[in-house]
């Protein structure tokens, strides 16, 4: 779970302010289908809207192996509709698809002969598979599912894919609390895959512009395939072109059979409705889902690391150089910590980073840092990110954030710097809950990775109990060299460059 925390107005509501977790707790309803699909609810009748949060345990960390980034493919499935939303003609396009198939295990039984395989019969059968395509898709009735929830007022309808989840949000009147349990339970039951290897190209070109054309994403592309041996956060959640290029609509179904079961779902609702109504509606439409057992959740876990490990990316970009440290899951005890010296070395213009590098020495024109990167129910990483200022080197910057490392482990940090992260974070914890999408996120969410929605609350108390010595430990154990990866852009080489 990557968590970022970001500057917060200076005046939050009083209400929100004023709650506690006893106050929260009268307002929240949880309960489990027998089928093992999960609710956690939350009343708010201040307006009549309501938010909707769908979280399935598995992203791009449970890709299989030479699938990478299929979980994103799936997340993009789950747009094109249903058996009774998306189609002009159910029956036919059906056959079409069927068509689709056979022409396509047709072409990778010719293309597997090998030298003996023939370039002829090869562009023939390519020929036919375009038009075996081009003929399902002709069935489709484009982003219907989408315009069903449109029309209907939806004005944030969403997804994502990360390492360790896949999310279904959007928000609707509160009078259509029916509408969207009879769509969303529709796509969870009965999906269509319309289109499917068009929207292989669409991910394909997300590939492109997240990592080819950033250099940003190239760097932590290519740094997480370093950091990491064996944890399968090496690979980043938009996965590898050629994966991507092969995936064949029986993978989809295998994954959404191993993935997409009610055990493994959690959906949580914040906003005007009633819990006893929720509940019927869900009895109503996710009672029917089936499906197998909840995955088992073996992870590989990664090899102890035996030293420092650098990378450089050459990219004709402004230096940047990322640090990052190995630290354990979310889940762990110690978590709280790199909340505290995430927010204490790179949150705010009153950072560390920010007070010593950019402002005072002006060695660098940002400096940041994120507690969890890039997933959160394994090892994962603390990453600091350093842009050099102009004249300066990534060298330099690096020297520098180092200093205030070792400060960390030799110098308590003063009542008032741990004041103000506890400030900062309590006060954005708070702010995630504000609304009614960031209520019903963080529920599902803390109920699916800490078996327990109360964990957002617990969490505030546990950074309260945190000390000055706290600090200084964690920075002592974590922060060193032996469990570090530092990766930085360069500039192309003249030889590179031929």
């Amino acid at each position: 779970m990557e968590r970022m925390f970001f500057a917060l107005a200076a005046v939050l509501p009083a209400a929100l302010l004023g709650q506690n977790l006893a106050d929260i707790e009268k307002r929240v309803t949880e309960f489990k289908l027998a089928n093992g699909i999960t609710f956690v609810v939350y009343e708010r009748h201040q307006a009549p809207i309501v938010s909707f949060c769908s979280r399935v345990n598995a992203g791009s960390a449970d890709d299989p192996k030479g699938q990478a980034g299929l979980a994103h493919m799936f997340e993009h499935m789950a747009f094109k509709g249903t058996r009774s939303v998306g189609s002009t003609n159910l029956a036919e396009e059906l056959k079409a698809m069927n068509a689709v198939e056979a022409a396509y295990d047709a072409l990778t039984a010719e293309r597997n002969k090998g030298p003996e395989s023939k370039p002829e019969t090869i562009k023939q059968l390519d020929e036919a598979l375009k038009k075996a395509i081009e003929k399902a898709n002709s069935f489709v009735d484009k982003e219907r599912f989408t315009k069903v929830f449109e029309e209907a007022g939806s004005p944030d309808m969403n997804a994502g894919t990360s390492l360790d989840e896949t999310v279904y949000t959007m928000s609707l009147p509160s009078n259509k609390l029916e509408l969207w349990f009879a769509m969303e339970s529709d796509r969870f039951i009965n999906p269509v895959f319309r289109e499917f290897y068009n929207e292989r190209g669409v991910i394909r070109e997300e590939y492109r512009q997240v990592i080819e054309s950033d250099p940003i994403g190239r760097l932590t592309y290519e740094m997480l395939t370093v950091a990491f041996a064996t944890n399968p956060y090496r690979t980043h959640p938009a996965g590898v072109p050629s994966d991507i290029e092969s995936y064949r609509h029986a993978d989809a179904l295998a994954f959404r059979k191993q993935y997409y079961v009610p055990s493994n779902i959690v959906i949580g609702i914040a906003g005007d409705v009633e819990p006893a109504e929720v509940k019927r509606l869900a009895e109503k439409y996710f009672a029917k889902m089936t499906g197998g057992p909840k995955p088992t959740g073996i992870m590989t876990k990664e090899n102890e690391q035996m030293g420092e490990k650098r990378l450089v990316v050459e990219s004709p970009t402004q230096p940047v150089i990322a640090i990052g440290y190995k630290r354990p899951p979310v889940t762990d005890q110690e978590d709280v910590l790199f909340d505290v010296l995430s927010t204490l070395l790179g949150t705010g213009r009153t950072s560390l980073l920010y007070k010593e590098l950019v402002q005072d020495k002006k060695l660098a024109l940002a400096a940041q840092a994120i507690s969890s990167y890039p997933g959160g129910r394994r090892e994962n990483l603390f990453l600091l990110f350093i842009a050099p200022n102009a004249g300066k080197t990534s060298e330099e910057c690096e020297k520098a954030t180092y200093e205030i490392l070792d400060r960390l482990k030799t110098q308590k940090i003063s009542d008032e710097q741990l004041n103000r992260v506890k400030t900062v974070l309590r006060a954005s914890t708070i702010r995630g809950l504000d609304s009614n999408t960031g209520m019903a996120s963080n529920l599902a969410t803390t109920k699916a990775l800490f078996g327990d929605w109360r964990m957002i609350f617990k969490q505030i108390d546990a950074i309260e109990k945190v000390t000055a010595d706290d600090v200084m430990a964690a920075a002592k154990k974590y922060l060193v060299a032996k469990q570090r990866t530092v990766a930085a852009t360069a500039q192309p080489t003249e030889q590179a460059k031929k």
